[in-house]
């Protein structure tokens, strides 16, 4: 989201800057094939060749996509698109913890290649898929910028990938696909502003957009791209939830994407919580328990992040059920994954404590219960609501 945000504040002036060339891309010529006169995105050969790679690429089986990718750098690899389908997989390595920096040195090499093959693309052989492309890598790498904070860089991002964007409009061949650069301009350009009051007169420069124009254009992105489709179920899946008025909506999509992809952890544990937000605890108990069982068994991409919230929904329903045992049980491992993947201060965490110390209440255990509630007053801040209920416990107690 942060990304949207920074996109939105180009108007304020930043200095430009240029990417480094990380991947040595050689003299690779783009005559050697007969391009000019279509686009390869729009090859149907080339999408079915995509389809099985894509699929495992979502579905967390990395090893597979990436081989199949390799293939078609092999035999495309004057074009930008298995570097940047390349990048794009190491992207999907950390979005389930989007604070592990392990893999993105290999992103920005991929995305660099990408760049410098897309803009050779926009001069020599077809424009129009050439800022297509220079959009789409310029907006990943923008995403991912923003979440490590280099603000400057991710907002030149941005600028470019909106620039190149426009150069796409009105081409029937791509609309698609860059209906998915639209529908999350008109979707965020009304929401960044409802939500910092403070960009409000930043916003006059844009052109409106309208929330629910974007929430249709994503659906029809959802339903018709091919590149661009899981990405916009993805982030209409979030969007849904998020506007609250639509969480059986966005649970109808989440399904839809832990069953196309069941081993994708992120999309696994987003259909938990909103199974949980939902209250079908039965099906939730399933979903959580397969995940922490994918944790142990060290299914890719699996890892603490995910664990916790599996843990925080399953301590919630055992604890609704009276079943104190399995309740304490998940909610220490819901504590554990915060201590392991340092989110000692979010919710889960806290409210697992809490959550602890009334159990320890119920059992006559008081001496227990106190140390988890000072433990919660020392890891929340002031203002926080867990803060408040461990002060008020521990007054009670007293």
């Amino acid at each position: 989201m942060r990304f949207i945000i920074i996109t939105l504040l180009l108007l304020v002036g930043i200095a430009d800057f240029s990417f480094s060339q990380s991947i040595n891309v050689g003299e690779v010529k783009a005559d050697t094939v007969d391009v000019a006169s279509k686009l390869l995105i729009n090859d149907i050969k080339v999408q079915l060749d995509a389809t099985e790679a894509l699929n495992n690429m979502y579905n967390f089986h990395f090893a597979t996509a990436e081989k199949q990718f390799r293939w078609l750098k092999q035999k495309y690899g004057w074009h930008p698109l298995p570097y940047f389908l390349m990048g794009l997989s190491e992207w999907w390595k950390i979005v389930p913890n989007i604070e592990n920096e392990q893999y993105d040195k290999k992103f920005y090499a991929y995305m660099d290649t990408a760049l410098v093959l897309s803009e050779r693309l926009y001069k020599e052989v077809n424009k129009v898929e050439g800022a297509f492309f220079l959009s789409a890598t310029y907006s990943f790498q923008g995403r991912l910028l923003s979440e490590r904070k280099k603000w400057t860089k991710a907002a030149v991002a941005g600028k470019n990938a909106l620039a190149y964007l426009e150069e796409c409009r009105g081409q029937e061949d791509l609309s698609p696909e860059i209906l998915f650069g639209d529908a999350l301009y008109n979707y965020y350009s009304v929401w960044v502003p409802e939500n910092y009051p403070l960009l409000k007169p930043i916003m006059l420069f844009f052109d409106k957009g309208d929330k629910d124009d974007g929430i249709k254009q994503l659906k029809e992105v959802a339903r018709n791209a091919f590149y661009t489709r899981t990405e916009a179920q993805y982030f209409l899946m979030r969007i849904l939830s998020s506007e609250g008025k639509n969480m059986y909506e966005a649970l109808q999509v989440a399904e839809y994407l832990h069953q196309t992809f069941p081993d994708n952890p992120y999309f696994h544990r987003y259909y938990s919580r909103l199974l949980y937000g939902t209250g079908d605890y039965q099906l939730c108990e399933k979903t959580s328990l397969e995940i922490i069982d994918k944790y142990y068994q060290r299914y890719d991409g699996y890892e603490e992040n995910s664990g916790r919230y599996a843990a925080f929904f399953l301590g919630q329903i055992y604890q609704t059920r009276k079943d104190y045992t399995n309740a304490k049980k998940f909610y220490k491992e819901a504590v554990r994954f915060s201590s392991k993947n340092e989110t000692q201060q979010m919710g889960y965490n806290l409210y697992s404590l809490l959550a602890l110390g009334e159990i320890a209440e119920k059992e006559n255990n008081q001496k227990e219960a106190k140390e988890y509630y000072k433990e919660v007053k020392r890891l929340a801040g002031r203002k926080d609501r867990a803060w408040e209920v461990a002060k008020k416990n521990l007054k009670e107690m007293d």
